[in-house]
């Protein structure tokens, strides 16, 4: 309510990008009662991977805000798995394992989201003892502050994971799920196993000592591809469910819809009320009932299961504009409608892999349920623009207008992972059609139409110059029309060296390069495109040298390789998180490319 008032009273849009404003010296009269009520009650927030493609080094004061613009939201249910690893270095050390076995187990700070999705072991460490201690002081401190303000963190329940030397060093029975990308996954503990309910229960048991019990959590076995060979699967469901209800009679268990989870042999049996599942893709694979057209669709949706309509939108933290706006709004109030899946439809999630990118989708997203009735996109972006910048403007609605209806419109059936690729980022290639392995740098939109929408921008910019909401999406969006500029620029280097025209070769990869400088200045003038931002915020967390070292190589290596060798190549992790960033594109992509050309230019010679 606060929020809404904010919005559309004062002209104040409280985003990632600014999340302070001045207030006017007198605030603007609610004339009217205006009243918005929802039977979807719950608005879910976050996923795994937000942990460490965003919050990775966040210390309390930038989730002291975080918090803030939740309830600013309205979200009442997000994910809480800061401080996770104290739990399992407390829970290891009784069941006889050292501080470097543990060590080994537990993945570093950049990290922990794919070793807390049972996807990896160990990757970005060790962690110095101290980590412990300050990720479970943070942790408290989200928690009380989350409980204050009436919000249910979904802490993070026992999915059967333990270390891969537990058959040996434990002498328990686990079932082996392969690999992630190459990384080794922890094992699976048997559900068969007598040492499964001591296990999960010690686990529950820990983490309540240091967060409390939650009335929600979020537990995702076989993430992924996770092999189920040798799991009788029902079995599996029950014993997560029955440690969970141990821990908490009234417990829900929250578990991702995602790829093949949550497998149907694990939850049919399950009763209707405890489980909450998150329909993770609903604007481009929606599994629930109602969405026919989807390549992850089923046909019975999840049952007599609740369920919530996510949008996932980034992969990754990858930059770039994008959005499905009117699959967002149409999916949602399809579902809000349907005569059967309506009745378990329990409100709205984001469920980005990383956030602090495309505000406008987010805030479209919460507003949902707090609309009655289906609305227009066009009526709805003019209020936005007007909270966002304070005022209106003819030239900002024109620009606005042409976005929403070419780049942030991704057509219903495409299904690429976030924004189109900015090929200045990738491995040099002249036939360069993606930047990471399960992106997309296709472009799916009228470059044309969105350089006009730059030019209107640009237009008024002196009007609104130490405005830091228009100034950032004012970044941005000439940041794409550059990185669109490259992408057509790419197929003509590669035309000219297939005729062998030297002198067009050399002219246009000049040109090439000449982008990369240019987006390396454009983005060095506004901290939210800067990699120093991302890097210092690693090294302030460090309480010594070798932390500060550490937690400096996990950010770095998560934005380039992203993991070793075998899992950037084979695996296919390599520039998985890569960014647009001043310094990275400078320091980073620019040698990349000037030793390809150079290379073919003497190849051409």
């Amino acid at each position: 309510g606060v929020n809404w008032y904010l919005k559309y009273y004062a002209n104040i849009h409280l985003s990632w990008n600014g999340m302070t404003a001045k207030l006017p010296d007198k605030l603007p009269e609610v004339k009217s009662k205006e009243r918005h009520t929802t039977e979807q009650l719950l608005r879910y927030y976050l996923n795994y991977c937000t942990f460490s493609y965003s919050m990775a080094f966040w210390d309390w004061e930038r989730w002291e805000k975080e918090i803030d613009w939740m309830a600013l939201h309205g979200i009442n249910l997000p994910l809480s798995i800061t401080g996770t690893e104290t739990v399992w270095y407390n829970l290891l050390k009784k069941l006889g394992y050292t501080t470097d076995e543990i060590n080994d187990f537990i993945a570093g700070s950049g990290f922990q989201a794919w070793w807390q999705m049972n996807n990896l072991e160990g990757w970005g460490g060790p962690n110095s003892d101290q980590w412990y201690k300050q990720q479970e002081k943070l942790q408290k401190n989200i928690i009380k502050r989350m409980r204050e303000y009436g919000i249910e963190p979904v802490l993070p329940g026992y999915a059967g994971m333990v270390p891969n030397n537990a058959k040996e060093k434990l002498g328990v029975n686990v079932s082996d799920p392969g690999k992630w990308c190459e990384f080794r996954r922890p094992a699976f503990l048997l559900p068969t196993d007598p040492g499964f309910e001591k296990i999960a229960d010690m686990y529950y048991a820990e983490l309540t000592v240091l967060y409390g019990k939650a009335n929600y959590y979020s537990i995702d076995p076989f993430h992924e591809g996770g092999n189920t060979k040798g799991v009788d699967l029902d079995m599996a469901g029950k014993a997560l469910m029955k440690a969970m209800k141990k821990a908490n009679p009234d417990a829900v268990w929250v578990i991702q819809g995602w790829q093949a989870n949550p497998r149907p042999a694990m939850i049919e049996s399950m009763n209707k009320g405890d489980l909450l599942i998150l329909d993770l893709f609903s604007e481009a694979r929606p599994m629930w009932g109602g969405a026919e057209w989807s390549s992850w669709h089923r046909k019975d949706g999840f049952g007599k299961h609740d369920w919530m309509y996510c949008m996932l939108l980034n992969f990754g933290g990858r930059p770039g504009i994008y959005g499905k706006i009117d699959n967002v709004i149409n999916g949602f109030y399809d579902a809000k409608q349907h005569p059967t899946f309506s009745k378990t439809l329990k409100g709205v999630g984001a469920t980005m892999e990383a956030i602090e990118n495309n505000p406008m989708m987010y805030e479209l997203l919460f507003e949902l349920p707090w609309r009655s009735e289906r609305f227009s996109k066009h009526d709805w972006i003019e209020s936005y623009t007007k909270a966002r910048y304070g005022t209106t403007n003819n030239n900002i609605n024109r620009a606005w207008h042409i976005l929403i209806n070419t780049i942030y419109n991704c057509p219903e059936t495409s299904t690429q992972e976030g924004p189109s690729e900015s090929v200045l980022c990738a491995r040099p290639s002249l036939k360069v059609n993606r930047v990471s392995t399960w992106g997309s740098a296709q472009i799916y939109y009228n470059t044309d139409s969105i350089r006009t929408a730059a030019e209107l921008l640009l237009s008024v910019a002196d009007k609104f110059k130490g405005n830091n909401n228009f100034e950032y999406d004012l970044i941005e969006i000439i940041r794409q029309t550059i990185s669109d500029k490259a992408y057509y620029l790419i197929k003509n280097i590669d035309k000219a060296y297939n005729e062998k025209n030297k002198n067009e070769f050399k002219k246009l990869s000049n040109e090439f390069l000449s982008l990369i400088l240019a987006q390396d200045t454009l983005l060095g003038t506004h901290p939210e495109f800067m990699l120093g931002k991302w890097l210092e915020q690693s090294k302030k967390i460090g309480t010594t040298d070798a932390e500060k070292k550490l937690y400096e190589w996990n950010a770095r290596t998560q934005i380039t390789t992203w993991g070793p060798r075998d899992s950037a190549n084979k695996g296919g992790l390599k520039d998985y998180a890569y960014k647009l960033w001043a310094g990275l594109m400078k320091d980073y992509y620019y040698p990349r490319w000037v030793v390809f050309f150079n290379t073919i230019e003497k190849e051409l010679n």
